[in-house]
């Protein structure tokens, strides 16, 4: 039986037996897991391409990389906000009212971005200098983060259509773009960070086009992936989704509710967002002074990392989308269940890939530079990291979990006082005690209390209950 199909079933009323839960969470969560994994092996192509350039080079992204995470984290919280609603407008049958969410959704969201575009470009100029960053790497970094700035609205379009695709029940597609996002990046950079330069192929020597635009050419072949992936999730879900194609004739009357609906799940998701984007801002402020090797192999481990984690955040999304459509059918009797088989599952798929960073730690460094003290020090730091994922898959796809429900505000809680008092505080004695081991014990010790207290939530509120409002009923509890 296809995916659809047993989202249409719990839609419509019909019994679901604990296996078929699973398989449907299994089922949602593959493709985003494929497309999660197939963006990090790319970025870990893109780190490479940028390795090759030197430490300075990779340390220029690496300084400005919490602040892109910053502004991405914003975009993606003012998403959020429609792509839930279109998952519970899905679950309860009102195709109509989805369709007019998509449309006014995309409006607002493209103005929010446009904002954080002129707000990136202002402080551009700055921003190197604010971080601590050396001298002789700021420019770099400022034209990247320029760039990067500059495909604000597209990432905006990419993030919401995306989110909306899948809120439908269609994860197949936007973790297809996904992967071709990535595929067009590694080839744009090609060219792009590159001179001219001789290939030998099987003995023959061919000469290879390139700009040689260095960390600037990393940005544009970021930035033009994005608009071209972008333009292809609008075309699939404004003239191909099955439920969210608009239909010629068709009004759709603008209410308010829609917005203050959206800014009820967005503005928590946005302030826990600038919250972790400000957090791993000053988590660079430590980190800065221990040196270059010590930020290009923090950068190199946070991209290497992603490859253990990223499996979590698509089942997150997948979690998303399930209990988003179950609180819209009214299905108080799935939700719980799903919540916790989405958990479960994350948690066990997390610590077999944790396993698999600490065994492989050197080699997952390796591919990404050739200078052997930034590779000692972030195979170092990876095992570090290692014992952590099992619970930071607790606290990534329970936030998921929340999110499908509308619920925001507490999680956001949750996530300013784990990042703030207790990663910031502990980072700030460890690392300059211990270098950049002890900033990463920080982080480890962090995502366990965070872990904790989110699985915490998830076992509160499957006992005091979530609102349910569909079209079975007007307001439940499971």
């Amino acid at each position: 039986m296809a995916k659809t199909d047993y989202l249409e079933i719990m839609r419509n009323g019909g019994s679901l037996d604990v296996r078929q839960q699973l398989f449907m969470t299994a089922q949602l969560s593959i493709p985003a897991i494929l497309a999660q994994i197939s963006t990090v092996i790319m970025e870990y192509i893109d780190a490479s391409m940028v390795g090759r350039l030197g430490a300075g080079a990779s340390a220029a992204i690496g300084l400005v990389s919490s602040t892109t995470w910053l502004f991405g984290g914003l975009i993606a919280a003012s998403s959020m906000g429609f792509t839930v609603q279109v998952a519970h407008r899905i679950g309860a049958g009102d195709g109509k009212g989805a369709r007019g969410i998509v449309k006014h959704g995309l409006s607002a969201v493209i103005l929010i971005s446009g904002i954080v575009m002129l707000l990136g470009l202002t402080i551009g100029g700055f921003l190197p200098a604010w971080l601590g960053g050396d001298e002789a790497i700021r420019n770099d970094a400022s034209a990247y983060f320029r760039i990067f700035a500059l495909m604000a609205p597209a990432m905006a379009v990419r993030y919401t259509s995306g989110g909306m695709l899948q809120g439908s029940g269609n994860m197949k597609v936007p973790g297809m773009l996904n992967i071709m996002e990535c595929v067009l990046d590694v080839v744009f950079n090609f060219f792009l960070i590159f001179p001219t330069r001789k290939i030998n192929l099987s003995g023959i020597s061919i000469s290879c086009p390139g700009a040689g635009l260095g960390v600037t050419g990393a940005a544009l072949g970021t930035g033009l992936s994005e608009v071209v992936c972008a333009g292809f999730m609008l075309y699939f879900l404004l003239g191909r989704s099955k439920e969210l194609h608009l239909r010629k004739g068709e009004r759709h009357v603008f209410e308010w509710k829609e917005m203050t609906t959206a800014a009820r799940i967005s503005v928590p998701i946005a302030v826990e967002n600038a919250i972790s984007g400000t957090a791993y801002v000053a988590v660079t402020r430590i980190i800065s002074p221990l040196g270059t090797i010590a930020l290009a192999a923090h950068s190199f481990g946070i991209t290497a990392e992603g490859l253990c984690y990223m499996p979590g955040y698509g089942i997150s999304s997948a979690a998303t989308t399930m209990i988003g459509q179950s609180i819209g059918a009214g299905r108080s009797d799935m939700t719980k269940k799903l919540a916790w088989i989405s958990v479960g599952l994350g948690m066990l798929v997390m610590t077999g890939t944790g396993v698999l960073m600490y065994v492989f730690a050197p080699q997952m460094i390796g591919i990404l530079t050739p200078d052997p003290e930034i590779r000692a020090l972030g195979a170092r730091v990876l095992r570090i990291e290692a014992f952590a994922e099992p619970m930071f898959a607790a606290s990534i796809v329970a936030s998921g979990v929340f999110r499908g429900a509308g619920d925001t505000l507490v999680p956001a809680i949750m996530n300013f006082v784990s990042m703030w008092v207790v990663r910031i505080t502990l980072a700030s004695f460890l690392a300059p005690k211990y270098g950049l081991p002890g900033m990463w014990t920080a982080m480890c010790i962090e995502l366990w209390f965070r872990g904790m207290i989110f699985l915490i939530r998830l076992f509160i509120k499957t006992k005091s209950g979530f609102a349910v409002r569909g079209k079975s009923k007007k307001d439940d509890r499971f």
